[in-house]
């Protein structure tokens, strides 16, 4: 597929990944409680607030979703008030009859504990648990998000509405996850979470001395002699302090996640799961920090502005999504939950344009290839007021289905049809992509060119690559790595000592290493590296980044990989041993870089590194990908598809599921590699035609 690079902000990341679960392992091996059957293996959901409506509508709804094949609802993630409507007086019998007249026509209830929207009673009361701005001024009631993450009282307060949730529904048969809070995003600045800031400097560095050492305070006159003196720093401040104060927020959030998840976890069943829906590429705080303790990671997964095969923040909206699904996929290494996604179109983008007619059930589809469990689309039908009305829905506000209900109950359809199939598969890769929030902020920092994104610069890796590989998964560098021919580290700016002995026995050992530009620059506390870059991978490579380039303009690269230009950036490379070989050098351009060296590779034992200091336009970095594939080996399972075709698949014991999606305009045919069982539409093929936004689910047996 032709790649679009138009660079944009950024908007502030192995073990062979897990058999496929949505649900821990537990609840599958237990027998169901109360001889309620268990839920189906791949589920189709929706967000669903009976608290907006009389019980006389919640009937209609439920027979809707029944006959859409819905089979999970998300409810209770903003209905504190109708669960303690005042303080110490609580009313679940609403939700229980909800979760009971869902579960009789079988749509299982994920609850959201309701912490992200809290009631005007209880800010009203207890004006410390909201949180204050970067200005000092204090968030009040009438939004979402209010709270501050770090106030003892608002964590009390979330403990007990979490536990007495639990304790009631914890048995509940028909109560098979749970969500904590939503959408994790929004941070305080006051003056007590500066001192519990403070605090945890103290705990990471020890001592004054050592946390001025590591963060060089002797610049500018930076040196701290008291631990309160250390302030809260977001924007342009030490490099050290920005990321520790990264971290203070990422570990906050976990621990602000882990006071419910024990409260819920004292009372409810092993079997009832536990996650928090995360936004993607989001930078707010690190995910695999906030995922450690969670059951099963799940995301939110919408388009916004534009479709799956327009130009979206520097890439085809496809890839940006495929890439979101495999992050999410990585935070656990295992299958994950989308638990929203967009129902034709939102209310926040700047055109608010509805996908077309196809593309949802398209993108319900390639979600399920990456290794979703479950699909829930965000909302059911919108509240007669407040701020998200024009948001999409898949009933409208006269309670009858708009037209997308009949797409959104054909991926129903085939969801139950596919689910025996899919049940117990995962995606496996050949390739992966290493990824840390504390890189992405480094770089986010100090961008040196204005139009530098870390996520389009990762992007501009994996797009070629997934066209290859058709597989990628994305994960730590700490991560193990052996499963793996190549691993791929574009902008791997911050390189912890850990990461660089994992990728150095990775090398050792077999594997083929590639850096891409502004790697091994950084030490752990966002700090320059004694050592030029790659830092300590610099002897491993036999070269070394001599200098490096913002670019006014693009310059000439040419070598192994063809004629084609550096965007944005340069790396001059210098090559200290014999057996170094350059793939590419620069072309006549600021003298400096005239004739040096942009690629260059290292055959190491077994394994191989290399490091790329040009970041390349579309054409080289296709010849680029094809090259690193070749020399590492690396084959697609499916085989050569056309252009617009995406191919997933997703491995079991015995049978491999090949999930295949046109987003081209044209109608696509493609000749299968050997003779496959048509999930959907039955019998055996070697071939399927696919219009546009059209699916095929094909099964091949393992011989």
């Amino acid at each position: 597929m032709k790649i679009v690079r138009v660079l944009a902000p950024l908007l502030s990341t192995t073990l062979p990944f897990a058999a496929a679960i949505y649900i821990p392992a537990a609840f599958a091996q237990a027998p169901a409680p109360k001889n309620v059957p268990a839920p189906p293996p791949i589920l189709l959901g929706t967000s669903w607030y009976p608290e907006w409506w009389p019980e006389s509508r919640w009937p209609i709804d439920l027979d809707l979703m029944q006959k859409a094949h819905i089979h999970m609802v998300r409810m209770g993630e903003f209905a504190w008030s109708s669960m303690e409507p005042s303080e110490g007086h609580y009313d679940f019998d609403w939700l229980e009859k909800a979760i009971d007249e869902a579960g009789a026509r079988g749509i299982y209830t994920v609850l959201g504990t309701p912490t992200a929207g809290p009631p005007a009673w209880l800010t009203q009361k207890y004006p410390e648990t909201l949180r204050t701005h970067k200005d000092g001024r204090k968030a009040r009631h009438g939004n979402r998000q209010q709270f501050n993450w770090d106030n003892p009282k608002y964590r009390a307060l979330a403990h007990d509405i979490a536990s007495r949730m639990a304790q009631r529904f914890g048995h509940n048969p028909y109560v098979i996850g749970w969500q904590i809070d939503n959408e994790y995003a929004k941070v305080s600045y006051d003056a007590a979470t500066q001192a519990d800031f403070q605090q945890w400097l103290k705990n990471r560095y020890g001592t004054l001395d050592n946390l001025n050492t590591r963060w060089t305070t002797a610049y500018w006159s930076q040196t701290y002699s008291n631990w309160n003196q250390v302030p809260i720093e977001t924007g342009y401040g030490n490099p050290g302090l920005l990321l520790s104060w990264k971290r203070f927020v990422s570990d906050t959030w976990r621990s602000y996640q882990k006071n419910q998840m024990d409260a819920i976890r004292q009372y409810a069943d092993p079997r009832q799961f536990i996650t928090t829906n995360m936004m993607g590429w989001f930078g707010g705080y690190d995910h695999y920090v906030v995922a450690k303790d969670l059951d099963i990671a799940s995301w939110d997964d919408y388009i916004g502005q534009g479709h799956l095969d327009a130009a979206h923040k520097g890439y085809l909206k496809i890839y940006w999504n495929d890439s979101e699904d495999d992050l999410t996929r990585g935070f656990k290494r295992k299958n994950f939950w989308v638990m929203e996604t967009q129902p034709g179109h939102v209310n926040w983008s700047e055109v608010n344009n509805d996908l077309n007619k196809g593309e949802v059930r398209a993108m319900a589809w390639l979600n399920i290839g990456h290794g979703a469990e479950t699909i829930s689309y965000w909302q059911w039908r919108s509240a007669l007021n407040g701020q998200e009305e024009y948001h999409g829905t898949l009933v409208g506000a006269d309670g009858k289905p708009v037209p997308l209900y009949t797409e959104v109950a054909q991926v129903g359809r085939e969801l139950e049809k596919a689910g025996p199939a899919l049940a117990g598969t995962t995606p496996k890769s050949q390739v992966a992509i290493l990824h840390t929030y504390p890189s992405f902020w480094a770089i986010d920092w100090q961008k040196h060119n204005k139009n530098y994104d870390p996520i389009v610069e990762l992007l501009s890796y994996y797009a070629p690559l997934r066209n290859i590989a058709q597989s990628i998964d994305i994960v730590q560098p700490t991560a193990p790595l052996d499963q793996y021919k190549l691993v791929v580290a574009p902008g791997l700016n911050v390189l912890s000592d850990a990461a660089a002995k994992n990728l150095i026995a990775y090398v050792r050992n077999g594997g083929h290493l590639v850096l891409g530009q502004r790697s091994g620059m950084k030490n752990s506390d966002n700090g320059l590296q004694t050592q030029l870059q790659p830092g300590p991978l610099t002897d491993l490579l036999g070269g070394r980044v001599a200098a490096y380039y913002a670019l006014e303009n693009p310059v000439p690269v040419e070598g192994q990989w063809g004629n084609n230009t550096s965007q944005l950036w340069a790396e001059m490379l210098s090559v200290d041993k014999p057996d170094v070989t350059v793939l590419e050098r620069f072309g006549k351009s600021n003298g400096w870089l005239d004739g040096q060296p942009a690629a260059i590779t290292r055959k190491v034992g077994k394994g191989r590194i290399t490091y790329i200091g040009a970041w390349m336009d579309d054409a080289g970095m296709e010849k680029a990908a094809a090259w690193m594939t070749s020399i590492s080996h690396v084959k697609p399972a499916f085989g050569p598809v056309p252009n617009g075709v995406e191919v997933d698949s997703r491995y079991g014991k015995d049978h491999t599921i090949f999930i295949l999606v046109n987003v081209s305009k044209a109608s696509q045919t493609i000749a299968l590699p050997a003779k496959m069982q048509d999930v959907l539409n039955g019998g055996t093929t070697q071939s399927v035609t696919l219009p546009n936004y059209g699916v095929a689910v094909l099964s091949e047996s393992k011989k």
